[in-house]
């Protein structure tokens, strides 16, 4: 059998599919609360993780860093200090008093470089000790976020287990109807949605009134719902209106009070009276 092409389905036919449709979207959005916060919460996690791992990564890098700084500063002590004793050395075979005062302040200039770099390796050290208890503080938090991502999944995923083939099928169903609906009445309606605080775009009318926003429909209005002749919305919400008939919904009728009736006095007749008024005089 072939499909009906969706623009030529009747008003009817279109509400049906939506109100069909919009029922499988709420019942998936059930779905979803059943799980609550835990996506979020997963999420967060999830984040909070990555930023940790690039943290202690930035930390590491950072100590390294300064650890090949506090080498080098080694490395220029240990030339600074070979400097030295050359120049000692020399000091034995100087000829002058300028040689010598060159050759002194020499030894005293690799001296105080051999101080700085000292102080430099200290200061560095200093900073590899705190980037190092940063380093500790930043993995076991690391590996309490972890732990609490493990359970908070294994939560989800109990939960998504008992869910997700329902759930699957009616993902699959409102695939099918939304394929049967004219484009343009589809993208209203997922706009009206969307802009919905408790996500239903069709309701249908209960008790006089939008089952949405609960505003008074006027009788008029309601007539027209029912005769399914064009799509109606709420003029105060925007959802789109549907009859309980058309929605498969039973509204019962108000139980109409029976009248008490009264009875009638009995009328005395004359020759009742006249009877009555004899056996008085006996």
């Amino acid at each position: 059998m072939a499909k009906k092409n969706p623009n030529d389905l009747s008003v009817e036919e279109r509400l049906k599919l939506l109100y069909q449709l919009q029922t499988a979207l709420s019942a998936i959005d059930e779905k979803k609360a059943i799980r609550g916060e835990l996506p979020l919460e997963v999420e967060d996690l999830e984040d909070e993780i990555e930023g940790l791992n690039t943290r202690i990564e930035k930390i590491q890098t950072e100590i390294s860093e300064f650890q090949k700084a506090v080498n080098q500063k080694k490395g220029e002590i240990t030339d600074a200090q070979a400097t030295v004793e050359r120049y000692k050395a020399q000091l034995n075979d100087v000829k002058n008093n300028r040689e010598y005062d060159t050759l002194s302040k020499e030894i005293e200039f690799q001296s105080l470089e051999i101080e700085l770099c000292n102080k430099k390796i200290r200061e560095g050290q200093a900073r590899i000790a705190e980037k190092n208890e940063e380093l500790e503080t930043s993995k076991q938090t690391l590996a309490e976020r972890q732990n609490d991502l493990e359970i908070k999944k294994s939560e989800l995923d109990e939960i998504m287990e008992e869910t997700r083939a329902e759930e699957e099928k009616l993902k699959e169903k409102a695939r099918d109807l939304e394929a049967k609906i004219e484009t343009r009445l589809l993208t209203s309606f997922k706009r009206i949605r969307k802009n919905a605080r408790n996500g239903l775009g069709v309701v249908y009318v209960q008790r006089d009134a939008c089952g949405g926003c609960f505003n008074k429909i006027p009788p008029q209005r309601q007539l027209d719902i029912k005769m399914h002749k064009k799509v109606i919305v709420c003029e105060y919400c925007g959802r789109i209106l549907v009859d309980p008939e058309l929605a498969g919904v039973k509204v019962e009728k108000p139980v109409e009070e029976k009248k008490t009736t009264r009875k009638r006095a009995i009328r005395k007749t004359a020759t009742s009276k006249k009877t009555t008024d004899a056996t008085d005089m006996e």
